[in-house]
């Protein structure tokens, strides 16, 4: 029995990387429990029990002295099965846990096995499942059974039944690292990613920096005819991304994010880190985007509140015209009664328009400072996130930031 005990350990080692003196461990503590049941011990008494990892031998010591009338191929038999097969699950949990662990932030390949209330449940090449949830889906993305897909690793729990593996395929790091594995020179460091902006799903703005002159950071993640990037579009499904050049200069970088609109002049309010962005009348709609995705992405993308404007509704004033202005609305107040009646839909219309940051629950302003400097300036940018935007916000995790978008979209009345 020792030797064949001994043989077990060594296989189970090799096949799932298991440190055979975990196992010895585990056996010796499994047949001390069954030694105190056959040897009668004073409370006192030391009872050891050692396994020779190079001869199998088992013996059992009471007291330093060794139990001679002890048969251990009858006890061990049965009792070190049972502990083999607990410890195997155990250490297998560990072993994914670890290994899982040290990719979360990265990007992990496998193949669709099972759908799961909407939630995709991926084999991971056989080592383990990973859960990729709806909220983390790319809308309108579908997969089919036994089709491969990749995902970023976004976080890795510790649960009773097993490791659980969160995946996202929404989350703006995961384009970052397509990027890595695309762009050399982001992997290798010459070129850096600034910031990114992402609307899962439609479009995506990447501004980038090189560290080298000789190297155009651009040029460099379009890649020969558009080759590099056309092959993130394609896993992004389609996703239209917008490759930025970074610039010091706000202006220009601003100029740069709201490409391809031609922007006629940036008046800035650095206080507030406001713009306000003047285009020609035949290039507002296309700064702005669809549904104001456009403007929405540049002002995440360069941390600052851009409106922008023709030159014939600009609005921004100097400090001496704001002061002049809001003499002017004060006097209009006085004059004006104190409660104004006015049609509910109006009503409604302003609320959604003046709702704050401020009106979110158990967020302080640590918390809004912290949204406002990633582009989440209003409570309507934070209803049109994902989560994955918001937990880039340390100290916040992913039920914290699907709640506060559930919250955004109830107030503002979505």
């Amino acid at each position: 029995m020792s030797r064949e005990l001994l043989a077990i350990i060594e296989q189970i080692e090799r096949e799932k990387g298991i440190k055979k003196e975990v196992l010895i461990q585990a056996v010796e503590s499994a047949l001390l429990s069954a030694v105190r049941r056959v040897v009668d011990s004073k409370p006192n008494e030391e009872l050891t029990v050692t396994l020779d990892p190079e001869t199998g031998d088992i013996k059992a010591f009471r007291d330093q002295k060794e139990i001679s009338h002890i048969d251990f191929g009858r006890i061990a038999a049965s009792t070190a099965r049972q502990v083999i097969i607990q410890k195997i699950r155990e250490a297998e949990k560990d072993v994914i846990f670890n290994e899982f662990q040290g990719k979360v932030g990265e990007i992990v390949s496998g193949t669709v096995y099972r759908f799961e209330k909407g939630s995709i449940i991926v084999d991971l090449l056989g080592k383990a499942e990973g859960i990729l949830p709806k909220s983390e889906q790319i809308p309108q993305e579908q997969f089919k059974q036994g089709q491969r897909i990749r995902a970023y690793v976004m976080e890795v729990r510790k649960e009773s039944k097993g490791p659980q593996i969160i995946l996202s395929r929404q989350h703006y790091n995961f384009v970052k690292k397509l990027f890595e594995l695309e762009v050399p020179e982001i992997y290798d460091g010459t070129v850096e990613v600034k910031a990114i902006a992402r609307q899962a799903g439609e479009r995506t703005k990447i501004s980038v920096w090189s560290k080298e002159e000789k190297v155009d950071s651009v040029g460099a993640c379009v890649g020969m005819r558009g080759s590099r990037v056309k092959n993130i579009v394609n896993e992004l499904v389609g996703e239209k991304i917008d490759i930025v050049r970074y610039n010091d200069d706000i202006r220009e970088y601003i100029k740069a994010a709201l490409l391809p609109a031609e922007i006629s002049e940036i008046k800035l309010d650095k206080n507030s880190k406001r713009a306000e962005v003047i285009v020609p009348n035949d290039q507002l709609s296309l700064a702005i985007g669809k549904h104001g995705q456009n403007v929405r992405l540049a002002s995440r993308l360069v941390g600052w509140e851009l409106d922008v404007r023709t030159k014939e509704t600009a609005t921004m004033e100097k400090p001496e015209e704001k002061k002049e202005a809001k003499e002017k609305k004060e006097a209009k107040e006085k004059k004006e009664p104190k409660e104004k009646k006015e049609p509910k839909g109006k009503k409604e219309k302003v609320k959604q328009t003046t709702a704050s940051l401020g009106q979110l629950s158990g967020v302080g302003e640590k918390t809004i400072v912290s949204l406002k400097k990633i582009g989440f300036l209003r409570l309507e940018d934070l209803a049109k996130a994902n989560s994955g935007d918001i937990m880039k916000i340390k100290g916040i995790g992913e039920k914290r930031a699907q709640k506060m978008i559930e919250e955004a979209k109830k107030i503002i009345g979505q």
